[in-house]
């Protein structure tokens, strides 16, 4: 999934932002060729919602639960247009990373998070123990998606999803989390809750429907996982979905580094195929452990093992900022696969600790 700022503060944050998020620094995608609308774009939609039902039985949807979500729907054109008018970044020539992050990692975000590491204290030893993610990041994630609870949405989701299923650019991914929605309230979900971001992110970690049902915990005990109002559930779930994409306890997700001006960096492009976002991923070099990139000159600025395994990487081009990032970064990526998102993250959740 963020949910701030102009169109972001309604946009997808978190998990929707594969789809909509912050810029790439090399996008996984461009934007698709916006086609115009039908003179009545609404004409089929209680048709398709038709069809969504007969898909949601199939999958054990029961029909009292599909009429309860169906009722009433009616076509969201400013759904519609809030998707087509999602800009495109030019991979070869991405915005300047430090423009970015001084509007994302600022004193409000930082000083937020530190009141929310000293407010949530009684739970988070046990979270950390748990799954063996540092709150910081934990916390990080969430004051970059919806500034620590501040700002989540209010877009009703099942008219969200459903409107853009039906639009038909990305119907398979829409038509599933309609259906996961679905399935959300047939466990218990209050249909009142199910208000989010446009493109159907909800909840403090901003998840979609279909991460709910497979990552959402309950933190606090209670038999609900409830990411909307719990601090406890909300870093639990945060905590499950950084364990799920494979978080490494004790590995920092990257360093600020030293660079000698010597270094030829062309003998380092990756040369690897990423299976996501390649984009994002050519941009980083290829990877050597610590030590490697100590004997060629590279001075680590914080504490970092030798043997962990790191690739270079200068958001806005050499003398403007280096890091060393490990496979922990590429965690915060499955967050959200954006270089500026997830560096962002990362330097914020390290001013959060400071």
């Amino acid at each position: 999934m963020n949910l701030l700022r102009s169109i972001r503060l309604a946009a997808p944050l978190g998990l929707a932002a594969a789809l909509f998020s912050a810029p790439q620094g090399g996008a996984q995608v461009a934007s698709p060729m916006v086609q115009p609308l039908p003179a009545d774009p609404a004409a089929g939609f209680p048709g398709y919602l038709q069809l969504v039902g007969a898909r949601a039985r199939a999958e054990g949807v029961n029909q009292a639960t599909i009429d309860m979500m169906t009722a009433g729907l009616t076509y969201n054109p400013r759904v519609v247009a809030l998707d087509r008018a999602q800009p495109g970044s030019n991979p070869n020539s991405p915005p300047a990373f430090w423009s970015y992050y001084r509007s994302h990692v600022d004193a409000a975000r930082i000083g937020g998070g530190r009141s929310a590491l000293a407010a949530n204290a009684a739970i988070i030893p046990r979270i950390e123990a748990q799954y063996g993610v540092p709150a910081k990041m934990l916390l990080a994630i969430w004051g970059h998606e919806t500034f620590y609870g501040r700002v989540k949405g209010d877009f009703d989701l099942a008219r969200s999803l459903a409107t853009l299923a039906y639009d038909g650019r990305r119907r398979e991914l829409f038509e599933a989390e309609l259906i996961a929605l679905m399935k959300m309230a047939q466990r218990g979900v209050p249909r009142a809750k199910m208000v989010g971001s446009w493109a159907g992110a909800f909840g403090n970690p901003q998840f979609l429907p279909s991460m709910y049902l497979r990552l959402a915990r309950d933190g606090d005990g209670d038999g609900f996982a409830d990411i909307w109002n719990s601090n406890a559930d909300t870093l639990a779930s945060i905590a499950q979905y950084f364990d799920d994409a494979g978080w490494r306890s004790g590995e920092p997700w990257g360093v600020r580094a030293g660079v000698p001006a010597a270094l030829d960096r062309g003998q380092f492009t990756e040369r690897l195929d990423a299976p996501s976002c390649p984009r994002v991923h050519a941009r980083h070099s290829v990877w050597k452990t610590v030590g490697e990139w100590k004997a060629l000159g590279v001075v680590p600025r914080a504490p970092i093992n030798d043997g962990t395994l790191a690739v270079l990487f200068e958001p806005d081009g050499p003398e403007n900022g280096s890091f060393l990032l490990t496979g922990n970064y590429r965690v915060i990526l499955h967050y959200n696969c954006s270089n500026y998102y997830a560096l962002s993250v990362g330097l914020l959740a390290d001013e959060i600790a400071r």
